[in-house]
């Protein structure tokens, strides 16, 4: 079986929130608290990272993460890429560098933001994480992964999504072209980015992500990266059926 483990479901913010009292912030229900949106995507012993949050350490060591074979990341926001210097403990653990995928945008913005890492300096005490930069051109074969990038748009920028034959990830999103919905066809699961009930420039909210979900039809899907506004379990019973939000450390199995 490939095995999907959430490792955070919430934005950029994370929930709760810093100084919100509101009911999902104060919640004591563990599924309304989020770290930064992730997946780990597992299958023959080969694991692969979906974005590196801030919380990376954290989610790493509450979901007994313990060897990492790649890392794909979406965009180069802050909550996306952050985590990536946690990556060292990786290479340490597997003495190998860790190899990073993503658009030659998505990699540059990296370079810049942990330009410690490519400075070209001795690091004798193995302070710096060990990344090999793969720019996408393409399909990609990881392991016994067959992996489909998906291109989307994210308010003014771009994001991408991943398909690993029958389920796909797609999140951060505001718009998919017709071009990548028909990458999506014939999919048993889909996770899809879906930030709140009002609109927002960047993100799906709910209702244009339950459009999504009609237009692609798959057996399930889950939806991703919300903000305070959404309660798991009374907002969960207004979904259709075969739809659901997500939460941390949700485990499926395809």
């Amino acid at each position: 079986f490939m095995k999907v483990t959430f490792l955070g479901t919430g934005t950029s913010h994370g929930v709760p929130m810093i100084a919100c009292n509101c009911k999902v912030c104060t919640s004591e229900n563990p599924k309304n608290k989020r770290m930064r949106t992730s997946v780990l995507v597992c299958d023959k012993g080969c694991n692969i990272l979906i974005d590196a949050t801030p919380e990376l350490r954290l989610q790493c060591i509450k979901n007994n993460v313990t060897r990492l074979d790649a890392v794909l990341i979406t965009h180069p926001h802050a909550d996306h890429i952050f985590g990536l210097d946690d990556l060292r403990r990786f290479n340490m653990v597997q003495r190998m560098d860790i190899p990073i995928y993503g658009t030659f945008h998505t990699l540059d913005t990296i370079r810049k933001t942990f330009s410690y890492v490519f400075n070209n300096k001795p690091d004798p005490g193995g302070c710096k994480p060990r990344f090999s930069m793969n720019v996408i051109q393409g399909n990609l074969e990881i392991g016994d992964f067959s992996i489909v990038p998906i291109e989307a748009i994210h308010g003014d920028g771009q994001v991408t999504g991943y398909r690993f034959e029958r389920f796909a990830y797609i999140t951060d999103v505001s718009e998919i072209p017709a071009v990548s919905l028909e990458k999506l066809k014939d999919i048993d699961v889909l996770i899809l980015g879906a930030l709140r009930y009002t609109p927002h420039v960047k993100h799906f909210n709910i209702e244009q992500a339950l459009r999504i979900v009609q237009q692609v039809k798959p057996r399930k899907t889950y939806f991703t990266h919300m903000c305070h506004d959404i309660e798991h379990e009374e907002d969960n019973r207004k979904l259709p059926a075969g739809v659901e939000f997500a939460f941390d450390g949700l485990v499926i199995e395809l």
